[in-house]
């Protein structure tokens, strides 16, 4: 091994600057053998599906060997499948049964943490040398009964947890996630060759969690407002380790997609300098609200920050963490944040779904890449889980206060007439599925020309009409997008204002997220894709 895979051509190495990628997260696309936890059977069995909505790749959430206490984000084991989702072999064959298909594979890494059940740490509890590879610290406080320093978990409450012998450990995630010590070269090492175990295995990329967070400051200071550098969130060390990241993915003609949550364009570019990270998520155009001045302020943005670099944007309306789009463009607030999640917040759903078709276009329409999350294409709103029923740590560690993540991982349906909605299991799915979940089946919307999944399949199959030309934004009323690409003879326009839209001149319309009013016009929450 060691050489890149044979189904990798360079004719298509450039596929990632403006492909459709689809995120599955393995536990609810669907379930292959009844036991309720869909599974990578599940998933071979669905590629013709996906092949037919068009996709270019797949990238899969952990489907390593976990505990499952943060949805396998919590990692024992890179090199074994958790046997809820299969074995190593199925994972083979997958990857390579897509890419049969034209579709490639994208793996995750989540470099930040391991559980608590990964070899490494197990031996640093028991007093090991790989007590080194974390960040272990004597209490503050006269008997060490306070944590070493303020930091939070991203999960609520203290960064820390204290061991039987006195001793803290780091933990930026939930308790049974141990933060890595990144400036320990075992750390490296160890991470760049579960690369090359997954290259050679022949997934295209690699998507990185919480890619900005691994270094953190040696001295572990108190948390100050406004301390630059930041102790642990976009430290200049991490640009090193994925330079040497970048070497290996390389060698096999494999990309990388970041997660990384920054608001400053500047720092942000430099994951995407030629040498680093391919391509980052862009959660600017992910928590904007369903406005039009601040939709194109987010698309200009996205685009200039990206521009220095040569790295292609990425478009997100959703994930397996945020609130689904048809249920967050149906609020008051359309926007995303994740402080702001409460239970029983008003929706109108039939609203949301007008929107999330236009974003849809919209987002389909730009330069760049885009993901889609399963169940985006067939407009799932986020379910409502009963509170025994939430597995998300987020729930529990906020003391029940916030609803979690759990509703936007509600198991598919895929067939209307069959029990949990063509699911697969035999009794109940790990998490319920609300009871109008069938209505949304993707075998009733394959046979309906106008629903959701028939949109995103025309969509798909029309996009390369825009070309891979920079966006040229054409004149429109306020409150209306409207722009095409250079080099393309489509124009894509959005209304998001009162009044119905008169559509530029144009020879005929390619695709409609809904219908035009009687005299032509485009009206409000409604995108059109046009030849001019």
């Amino acid at each position: 091994m060691g050489q890149p895979t044979p189904a990798q051509h360079p004719a298509d190495a450039d596929w990632w600057r403006s492909g459709v990628l689809y995120q599955v997260y393995v536990r609810s696309f669907a379930d292959g053998d009844g036991d309720g936890t869909g599974d990578l059977a599940g998933v071979r069995a669905k590629l013709p599906y996906l092949a037919g909505l068009g996709v270019d790749a797949l990238w899969f959430t952990p489907w390593y060997l976990s505990p499952m206490k943060d949805g396998g984000y919590d990692v024992a084991d890179y090199r074994v499948v958790d046997p809820a989702f299969g074995t190593l072999a199925e994972a083979e064959k997958l990857i390579a049964e897509a890419r049969e298909l034209g579709i490639r594979t994208l793996v995750d890494i989540v470099p930040n943490h391991v559980s608590d059940q990964h070899p490494w740490f197990r031996a640093a509890l028991a007093g090991g040398a790989e007590r080194e590879l974390f960040h272990f610290r004597p209490g503050r406080g006269e008997q060490g009964e306070l944590p070493p320093n303020d930091w939070q978990s991203e999960f609520g409450g203290t960064a820390w947890t204290r061991l039987p012998d006195g001793d803290w450990y780091l933990h930026l995630f939930a308790p049974e996630q141990p933060d890595l010590n990144w400036a320990h070269p075992a750390v490296r090492q160890e991470h760049e060759d579960i690369l090359r175990f997954w290259f050679e295995r022949g997934v295209a990329g690699v998507r990185v969690d919480s890619a900005a967070l691994l270094a953190k400051d040696p001295l572990l200071p108190d948390f100050t407002a406004g301390r630059d550098p930041h102790p642990y969130v976009d430290r200049d060390e991490l640009h090193d380790v994925y330079r040497g990241w970048r070497a290996v993915a390389d060698e096999y003609g494999g990309i990388f997609v970041g997660e990384v949550w920054l608001p400053d364009t500047e720092r942000f570019a430099r994951y995407l300098r030629p040498d680093e990270l391919h391509t980052a998520f862009n959660f600017s155009f992910l928590t904007c609200p369903w406005d039009a001045a601040r939709l194109r302020t987010s698309i200009d943005g996205t685009l200039a920050e990206h521009a220095p670099v040569g790295a292609p944007a990425t478009w997100v309306l959703c994930n397996h963490d945020v609130t689904r789009t048809v249920t967050r463009y149906g609020r008051a607030d359309t926007g995303f944040d994740f402080a702001a999640k409460v239970f029983d917040t008003p929706t109108d759903l039939a609203l949301g779904t007008r929107r999330a078709r236009a974003a849809a276009l919209l987002s389909l329409a730009l330069p760049g890449a885009v993901y889609l999350y399963q169940g985006e294409e067939l407009g799932l709103p986020e379910a409502d889980i009963p509170r025994e029923r939430i597995e998300d740590p987020m729930h529990a560690r906020s003391g029940g206060t916030d609803p979690g993540r759990d509703g936007c991982r509600v198991p598919l349906p895929w067939t209307a007439d069959a029990p949990h909605a063509g699911f697969g299991s035999r009794g109940e799915p790990w998490l319920p599925q609300p009871a109008n979940w069938a209505g949304y089946a993707a075998d009733r919307q394959a046979a309906d020309p106008g629903s959701t999944l028939s949109l995103y399949r025309e969509a798909i199959r029309l996009r390369p009409l825009f070309g891979v030309g920079p966006l040229t934004w054409l004149p429109a009323p306020d409150g209306v997008l409207a722009f095409t690409r250079a080099g393309s003879g489509a124009t894509c326009v959005v209304n998001l204002a009162d009044p119905p839209a008169t559509l530029p001149p144009h020879t005929r319309t390619l695709l409609a997220s809904g219908p035009l009013d009687p005299d032509g016009r485009l009206p409000k929450d409604t995108a059109v894709w046009l030849r001019h």
